[in-house]
């Protein structure tokens, strides 16, 4: 049977299924199952995706004909809006996936490693930033921008509230952030 005649008899068993012939729409579908599976993993095999993919995508095109079957234009062929499920089934089916790489991570764990060393120059002008602070914010930002304690830890250490430290601390970075401002726009 060639192509167009094997449409043709999917066709007439679909317009006997929409018109209740539950034999007819047995038929289509078994019929048309081994096609829509093979034009997925053709389509899965174009576009990358894995081929275990494409009964997935079967599945997803057989509930759509049974839910869809009555927007079917019966002066039509059939091929094409079967084609156009599939397409859009796998489409869907690819971007609820999302692109997912999968790298060892022995192939790149020379690159991730980070050297441990701090740039003089970037520690001179921490430093000589935080000269222009007055304590208690020199030793506040200090302690939790630089050094990386939390603002319990620095309370405690300076005997002053939480809040006190928090205050203290967005002053200081307010302060710190307009003086650097004023400073760059100095240097241009």
């Amino acid at each position: 049977m060639n192509h167009s005649a094997r449409e043709e008899e999917w066709a007439v068993w679909m317009r006997a299924a929409i018109g209740g012939d539950a034999q007819a729409y047995h038929r289509f579908l078994t019929a048309v199952a081994p096609h829509l599976r093979a034009m997925a993993r053709r389509r899965c095999d174009q576009l990358g995706a894995p081929v275990s993919e494409a009964e997935d995508v079967v599945q997803e095109v057989l509930l759509a004909i049974h839910l869809k079957r009555g927007t079917w234009d019966s002066s039509r062929p059939i091929g094409p809006w079967l084609s156009t499920i599939v397409r859009n089934k796998l489409i869907d089916s690819l971007r609820r996936r999302g692109r997912h790489m999968s790298v060892p991570i022995d192939d790149v764990i020379d690159f991730l490693e980070a050297e441990e060393h701090t740039d003089a120059l970037d520690r001179f002008d921490v430093d000589r930033m935080l000269e222009l602070l007055k304590d208690p914010q020199k030793t506040i930002v200090r302690s939790i921008s630089v050094e990386g304690s939390s603002v319990r830890e620095t309370a405690d250490r300076l005997k002053m509230t939480e809040g006190a430290v928090r205050v203290a601390l967005h002053r200081a970075l307010k302060m710190l952030a307009a003086l650097y401002r004023s400073e760059t726009s100095e240097n241009r």
